[in-house]
């Protein structure tokens, strides 16, 4: 029998789709700054680390041979090349924040997030950061969830919140006796 401080976990993996050079990372330093409850995955890539990058925290720093062992293996929820290296998010940690109920907000390139809805078609919800004037093609557009205009910084914030919002953990109401409770 549940209680009314018990928690059910409903968090859920919103992916922040948009094309190159749309702010996603800028976004989602800001949807954190108001909403610290919100996680976000360390990267993996083969690329070398950058002066004030902090391994583990900035990114997962990888030799080629070690992604690719990651990558075969199904470890890396999607991956990509960009030029002569390779980015990729490991799926674990994903997986077990998703599990412990705590939101998760991803941010990718529309190619990456179709990726994340092929390999979590129930987990994810995918949000595409639409600046002004940019139509997304109409096979990438049949696999969104939402939309969210990038005009105005502190609208685009607020609506974020607000989705990242309903995935936050609810309360479990006790039903009236005799009703069986639905299925998780």
């Amino acid at each position: 029998m549940s209680t009314d401080g018990e928690t059910r976990p409903v968090a859920r993996l919103t992916v922040l789709a948009g094309p190159s050079g749309t702010g996603r990372e800028s976004v989602v330093e800001l949807v954190r700054a108001r909403s610290p409850f919100v996680w976000t995955p360390v990267p993996a890539t083969t690329r070398p680390r950058r002066d004030g990058e902090l391994a583990g925290i900035d990114r997962v720093f990888l030799d080629p041979a070690d992604f690719d062992q990651l990558a075969g293996s199904g470890e890396l929820l999607e991956w990509s090349r960009i030029g002569p290296y390779r980015r990729g998010t490991p799926v674990g940690p994903v997986r077990a924040r998703l599990r412990a109920g705590q939101p998760v907000l991803l941010p990718l390139d529309l190619p990456g997030a179709v990726r994340v809805r092929a390999a979590m078609p129930e987990e994810a919800r995918l949000v595409l950061l639409r600046p002004p004037g940019y139509r997304p093609d109409p096979a990438v557009a049949a696999v969104l969830d939402h939309t969210v205009r990038y005009d105005r910084t502190e609208q685009v914030i607020d609506e974020l919140v607000g989705l990242l919002g309903s995935s936050v953990s609810a309360p479990v109401r006790p039903l009236p006796s005799g009703q069986p409770r639905p299925p998780d």
